[in-house]
């Protein structure tokens, strides 16, 4: 049974380093870097955080997320400074780790998480289209119709395969099937190769080569921070997501740290930052990979092309690749998400669509902040609008007030609606048993409302406060009895 378990890993890792090659090549490639930097990146990040991380079977590389947020800082100071700036990201990337903050994952609504893999899973798919164009123009005749073939072909043994046998993953299968096709047939389409010469040697230590000093840092921290939050945003996510696929349990934190410390490897030996890769995370697991074999395979696998395979490498068809992607970007969107838009509240529906059309246009972090903000604005709605009040009259004349929900920001007006001041007999009593106190916006409503009663002559008594809101109410400096 091990032996099973660590073949599937074996084969599921060597899967993915085929399909790492094309993505670290493409997004090293919009970065204006070296494509031997992407490939670097996805050796060193791929292989310390399956070894280290808190998550097997995630696969982390130079991902495109990362790659956009440092376009600016290339174009302008040049590679050294980014290589400084994946370094102090990583050292962002373990504080949060080693200050347990992973966990802050939990306030990343459902709805949310659903247009963050339908946003992804379009945006994979998108990125094919790119090879599809040949010089900037989109291609026609022949090597359309021959390109669009192959893709075909790959997408029919990858969905077909396992019906016939599960023993190998059916990518794998596709992509070397498909090649050695097009290598036996002489088919002229484009392959790995006319994207870039992968070949080089072991990656060097080197130190990044610049000035230490107060202006570096000026320059090299604000993309630090953003390349760390994007990072461990998009790692967290897709730590989510790969327990929901496995169903176990990973451990953000340790994979924080682990991630962190993969980046400041990656800067120290020449390569891009990274985090974890959504595509290549559903192409290891649904190949069969839940070890942390498979990761280790997948970026020494890398590695292995660089030094010693790339001739044969290069000669893999681009539409074996872009087939795989295809099923991937397929299998990553949540379909069921369409199913249960009538079935759902309307603010949820609203998450979604906004995250997952944000995270296509813009970028995942900016998707997941109005996403939560979303979230979170219709959670104080609703938590506003179910505040409400049973009143009693007493036998002495007073008038009793029984209060029930949350009393924070949102509902601080629907509270103080609930009374009449000028009205109410001379002395009225407010029942909190069944009131949460959560905010200085609560304490600061009681205390408006003391007010309002005192300017009509009459008495407020405020009962049955539990010893949390007496505590804000005392440093506050209000009254409760």
């Amino acid at each position: 049974m091990k032996s099973a378990r660590l073949r599937a890993d074996a084969l599921a890792g060597l899967t993915t380093s085929f399909a790492l090659l094309p993505e670290c090549i493409a997004f090293a490639l919009v970065a204006h870097l070296n494509p031997l930097m992407g490939l670097y990146g996805a050796f060193i990040l791929c292989t310390l955080t399956a070894l280290f991380g808190g998550r097997p079977g995630m696969v982390s590389g130079a991902a495109g997320s990362m790659a956009v947020v440092i376009i600016a800082l290339v174009v302008q100071h040049g590679v050294q400074y980014l290589l400084a700036t994946v370094l102090l990201g990583g050292l962002f990337m373990m504080a949060f780790g080693l200050l347990r903050l992973g966990k802050l994952v939990r306030m990343v609504p459902h709805p949310v998480m659903l247009g963050f893999v339908n946003g992804l899973a379009i945006v994979i798919a998108l990125a094919q289209l790119e090879h599809f164009k040949q010089g900037g123009t989109w291609l026609s005749g022949s090597p359309l119709y021959l390109m669009a073939g192959l893709v075909a072909l790959t997408m029919a043994v990858v969905y077909l395969l396992p019906r016939l046998t599960r023993s190998v993953p059916p990518a794998l299968v596709a992509i070397l099937g498909v090649g050695l096709a097009v290598y036996l047939l002489g088919l002229p389409t484009r392959t790995l190769g006319d994207m870039a010469h992968i070949a080089g040697g072991l990656p060097a230590f080197a130190w990044p080569d610049l000035p230490w000093n107060l202006e570096t840092l000026q320059i090299v921290m604000p993309y630090a921070v953003i390349m760390a939050m994007v990072g461990l945003l998009e790692t967290l996510l897709t730590l989510n997501l790969t327990d929901e696929i496995t169903q176990s349990r990973g451990y953000p934190d340790r994979e924080c740290v682990a991630l962190g410390a993969a980046n400041i490897a990656s800067g120290l030996f020449g390569g891009m930052g990274g985090c974890a890769m959504i595509g290549q995370t559903v192409i290891n697991l649904s190949s069969g990979g839940r070890g942390r074999l498979s990761g280790v395979v997948a970026g020494v696998m890398v590695l292995l092309f660089v030094l010693f395979l790339s001739p044969l490498i290069e000669r893999i068809p681009l539409a074996a690749l872009v087939g795989v992607m295809f099923v991937v970007a397929q299998q990553t969107f949540a379909w069921a998400s369409l199913r249960v838009i009538n079935k759902v509240p309307k603010s949820d529906v609203l998450a979604i669509i906004a995250v997952t059309i944000i995270t296509v246009f813009t970028d995942l972090a900016v998707a997941v902040l109005c996403g939560i903000v979303i979230a979170a604005l219709n959670f104080a709605w609703q938590q506003a609008r179910e505040l409400y009040a049973d009143t009693h009259q007493e036998a002495d004349g007073s008038k009793l007030y029984r209060l029930h929900g949350t009393l924070f920001f949102a509902s601080t007006t629907p509270f103080l609606n609930q009374f009449d001041p000028a009205n109410d007999p001379a002395l009225v009593t407010l029942d909190c048993r069944h009131l949460r106190f959560v905010d200085y916006s609560a304490v600061a409503a009681l205390k408006t409302l003391r007010e309002r009663y005192s300017k009509a002559g009459k008495h407020l008594r405020v009962f049955h406060l539990s010893e949390r809101c007496k505590q804000m109410l005392k440093r506050a400096g209000v009254q409760h009895d």
